[in-house]
């Protein structure tokens, strides 16, 4: 393939629009306010509005600058969806061709009745879910879907040459389970009968045949370039690096060798590939994307790109601050050395742009210079265009562009917020008394004391349903409608009926349901110094689900309590224990956009600190049960195994500091969700929370075992209501579950709760799948 590349491009694009238009078309799907067709022309709307804004911003309409990269729910998804790939109990939704229609579709992304949706996990060490495809050794893979060949045929169409994108079919089946039987993808579940070793990755030649008809028909409909994303080439994972460096080997060399073709950019965000770098250099493909923010220029294997055309990533895909451009066209220089003058560099980015924002232009309402520090999505693009320009005319055609980052550079390291010496010296004041409580067998018998708590006892995560009318008095009282009693009385009206539905369900433990909460992280951003939020700043965590993470710019600290008046309003309406619900330090980390000037570590004390006065108050308002969630804590863990142990050791640390605090007689709880827990289990044990929520119910109880096999001998609450989808499980399923659990773990040890908060979804889902949870608990209380 003789296909130059564009000088400048993006590894992908958000996919929610501008204004979360995606968002909004995928949901009337759902609720049937509209059909499959008006869906489909308001997703194609969202796609066109996405390339032409690329294309506005300078990257090149004519020959694959553009990526094509956009979903409806799941990238991985539609890889399972193009090539077949969907598990067995959900072959009737399929067409005769093997395909699925837009309900098929999003059933097994969600669920529906009796049939349990994928498993969803994060991607990597981001905010971002995926689900988790299910691969048996008799899973018919076959190009089903053209989809992607579709869209690239929309976009020519409207004078737009894309780069079709799609997750590789190495990094596909590395992050797939096995299916097994009708239940799913649980090993555990299926009794430990006695099998074959089987990993999808096995089944590699099948689905390489499978990615073949799919490059076929874009080359046939004139597609110069196409993407293939490969980030498990830059982690450490389960596999033998061996087996996952031959099967990349086999791969593409299968797919290179094809005919007819477009040329392939493998591209390999998130992290270094290191043995993996000679691996595709010597594979028959035409371009490599190396993420040079993680990983920086390579010097071990450099002599592997001589010659070779790179996607050079040093615009980062992650973050949202303005470019060190000086230094990013340093690199790209560096780069342009090693692959010579027979070869090529294109200025890209390290991943994605789906982990950011789309234009911080339209965040007006900032602090004073801040703005001025960011780059979204859009004006990322816009440092991509000015880095090959500059990569191809030198530093003097881009001056102006180069003295306007460093002066934003500058302006921010030298704010007065940036660097607050009181806050400073109370982290360096934090010694090893700071970080402990007294024994988990003083404190257990105290609090069971204090408690009175039956065995199982069931609680929920924390947030119940944000209504409309939670939504209306917020946002009323954030535009001044709505005075400060006005909202007051609104949220306690709230409180008020949470409480009393709980107490009718029959719940043990209540939540106050966080109605005065819009989001689990930006509420305490909004109330915390060093932190910023923004009015448009969305991005997609999962689905059609959006987020917008605040941006956490200088030190932190705590000017007031934050939520004591809420819990202790609660606690005034019941006897039974409330407990009060606080964001731990890593997860604010994780769900915010984070400065860079300060190590992590250094940021989560600063944050664990604000919370350890938080806690002290809550105790000082009457609450006893104390929630410090941490739902992120595997997220941020490197990829690399080399990294864990120093991330886990300041993560541990900051949950530690902010709840050592506690008298013994407090019960500290946490919750973690969709994550591979026994990566971390360890870490897990140190954080000594006397109870430990975590995500399950897809699992099917998968995790169990290896908290059983590690001896753990605190409380855990394994969720048996998967709330990510919108079923609702029956009685006997519940009980099923906690049967595993009981089989399993001690029922003394065990709680009964969902897999994470009910904000997402709606009452008429949540009462009755809570009633099944309190009556599933009762009849297996009555068997011990």
């Amino acid at each position: 393939m003789n296909t130059p590349f564009p000088a400048a491009t993006v590894l992908g694009y958000p996919s929610i629009g501008r204004d979360r238009e995606m968002k909004r078309a995928v949901e009337a799907f759902w609720s049937g306010r509209t059909d499959a067709e008006v869906l489909a022309s308001d997703l194609a709307a969202v796609r066109r509005q996405s390339r032409e804004r690329m294309a506005e911003l300078g990257l090149d309409a004519t020959n694959g600058a553009v990526p094509s990269d956009a979903t409806a729910y799941d990238h991985m998804l539609d890889v399972a969806a193009a090539f077949g790939a969907i598990p067995a109990r959900f072959a009737h939704l399929r067409d005769d061709a093997g395909r699925l229609d837009a309900a098929g579709y999003f059933t097994v992304a969600r669920g529906e009745g009796d049939l349990p949706p994928l498993e969803m996990t994060k991607w990597f060490d981001s905010n971002y879910h995926y689900l988790v495809p299910e691969i048996g050794p008799e899973t018919e893979f076959a190009y089903v879907d053209d989809r992607i060949v579709r869209e690239y045929r929309e976009a020519a169409d409207e004078g737009i040459v894309t780069r079709p994108v799609l997750v590789g079919p190495v990094t596909f089946l590395a992050l797939a389970k096995e299916e097994i039987g009708d239940g799913g993808s649980d090993a555990y579940a299926a009794g430990g009968a006695e099998r074959t070793p089987f990993v999808p990755l096995d089944r590699l030649d099948d689905l390489v045949g499978a990615y073949a008809g799919i490059l076929r028909d874009l080359h046939e409909a004139g597609a110069p370039w196409v993407e293939l994303d490969e980030p498990i080439l830059v982690a450490d994972g389960d596999l033998p690096r061996e087996r996952l460096l031959e099967a990349t080997r086999r791969a593409y060399a299968a797919l290179g060798a094809l005919a007819e073709r477009p040329a392939i950019l493998v591209a390999a965000p998130y992290g270094e590939l290191r043995d993996a770098l000679p691996v595709l250099a010597e594979a028959p493909i035409e371009a490599i994307g190396l993420d040079l923010v993680r990983g920086g220029v390579p010097s071990e294997d450099a002599a592997a790109l001589r010659g070779r055309t790179v996607v050079a990533g040093v615009i980062s895909g992650r973050n949202i601050w303005r470019a060190d451009l000086e230094a990013a066209l340093t690199k790209l220089e560096e780069v342009a050395g090693l692959v010579g003058d027979e070869g090529s560099v294109a200025v890209g980015t390290s991943t994605s742009l789906f982990h950011v924002p789309l234009d911080a232009e339209r965040e007006t309402e900032l602090p004073d210079g801040l703005r001025d520090w960011l780059a979204f999505a859009d004006q990322k693009i816009a440092e991509v265009v000015t880095l090959a320009r500059g990569l191809a005319e030198g530093r003097e055609a881009i001056a102006e562009e180069l003295a306007g980052a460093r002066v934003a550079l500058e302006n921010r390291l030298n704010h007065p917020g940036v660097h607050r010496a009181e806050v400073r010296d109370r982290v360096g004041a934090i010694d090893e008394g700071t970080v402990v409580r007294p024994e988990y067998s003083v404190r257990a018998p105290i609090q069971e004391n204090l408690l009175g708590l039956p065995p199982l006892p069931t609680t929920t995560i924390g947030s119940f349903p944000q209504t409309g009318e939670i939504r209306r008095a917020r946002a009323a009282h954030r535009r001044g409608d709505l005075d400060d009693a006005g909202y007051l009385e609104a949220m306690r009206r709230e409180i008020a009926e949470v409480i009393e539905l709980q107490e009718n369900l029959g719940l043990d433990v209540l939540v106050h349901g966080e109605p005065e909460r819009n989001d689990m992280v930006q509420y305490f951003a909004e109330l915390l110094d060093g932190f910023a939020t923004t009015q448009h700043g969305w991005v997609q965590s999962y689905g059609s689900r959006c987020t917008r993470p605040s941006i956490l710019w200088g030190d932190v600290s705590r000017p007031a309590a934050m939520t004591v008046e809420w819990s202790a309003y609660a606690q005034s309406l019941t006897d039974r224990p409330v407990k009060g619900m606080l964001t731990g330090p890593v997860t604010i980390l994780a769900w915010s956009f984070v400065r860079d000037d300060l190590p992590l570590g250094e940021t989560a004390a600063q944050v664990a600190l604000a919370l350890r006065d938080e806690i002290a108050d809550l105790e000082l308002g009457g609450i006893r049960i104390i929630q410090v969630d941490e739902p992120a804590l595997r997220e941020l863990l490197p990829l690399r195994e080399e990294n864990h142990a120093g991330y886990l050791d300041w993560s541990v640390d900051a949950f530690r500091i902010a709840t050592s605090g506690a008298a013994a007689g407090t019960q500290i709880h946490t919750h973690l969700c969709y994550s591979e827990f026994s990566e971390i289990f360890d870490a897990i044990d140190r954080l000594d929370a006397d109870v430990t929520s975590i995500e399950a119910a897809r699992s099917k109880m998968e995790i169990l075992p290896a908290v059983r096999d590690a001896g753990f001998d605190r409380e855990i609450g394994p969720g048996v209501y998967d709330i990510h989808s919108p079923r609702v499980p029956d009685v006997e399923e519940i009980t099923d579950l906690l049967r595993v659990a009981c089989d399993a773990i001690p029922a003394r040890q065990l709680w009964v709760n969902p897999d994470c908060g009910l904000k997402t979804r709606r009452y008429e889902e949540v009462e009755p799948s809570l009633a099944n949870l309190v009556a599933a608990t009762r009849a297996v209380r009555e068997s011990l």
